[in-house]
């Protein structure tokens, strides 16, 4: 049995911060109230980040608001929550983290087809002032591109 779902939670300031390098797929350690006001799409990740710490990566400052019908099983808003990802892609995102200039960054939250929420990350490099108004010129070159594609 699928489940059909639109959930897709964007971070839309992680690829004009930063250089998204390598993207991986995590999944997440989740309460059931969380995955439900997921699936109802109250979830903010524009200032989360993640982080190792003694038994693996964790997902900080991320907004999960509390489930409107949970009495008093709801969840924490701002808890830190585990991410889910193999031994193998833990060991090279610790070496890689542990770089100066190299952060995690969560980039969306979608449910897959059999229910379970996932959230994307990527490995990325900080951005100088200079990048960002690269990032800029190049948005609106394409912008203008696509204005005069259209008539």
């Amino acid at each position: 049995m699928a489940i059909s779902s639109t959930v897709n939670i964007k971070n839309k300031r992680a690829s004009f911060e930063f250089h998204l390098l390598d993207r991986y797929v995590a999944g997440i350690a989740l309460l059931g109230t969380e995955i439900k006001s997921i699936r109802q799409g109250k979830a903010n990740i524009n200032d989360s980040f993640c982080a190792f710490f003694e038994d693996g990566l964790y997902i900080r400052n991320m907004h999960i608001a509390e489930y409107s019908f949970g009495s008093f099983y709801n969840h924490e808003a701002k808890r830190d929550r585990k991410l889910l990802l193999t031994k193998k892609e833990l060991k090279k995102l610790r070496e890689k983290g542990e770089e100066k200039g190299f952060t995690i960054v969560p980039l969306r939250i979608f449910v897959n087809e059999r229910g379970y929420a996932k959230i994307e990350i990527a490995l990325a490099q900080g951005k100088k002032d200079f990048d960002k108004r690269d990032s800029i010129k190049e948005r609106e070159s394409k912008r203008e591109l696509d204005r005069a594609m259209k008539r």
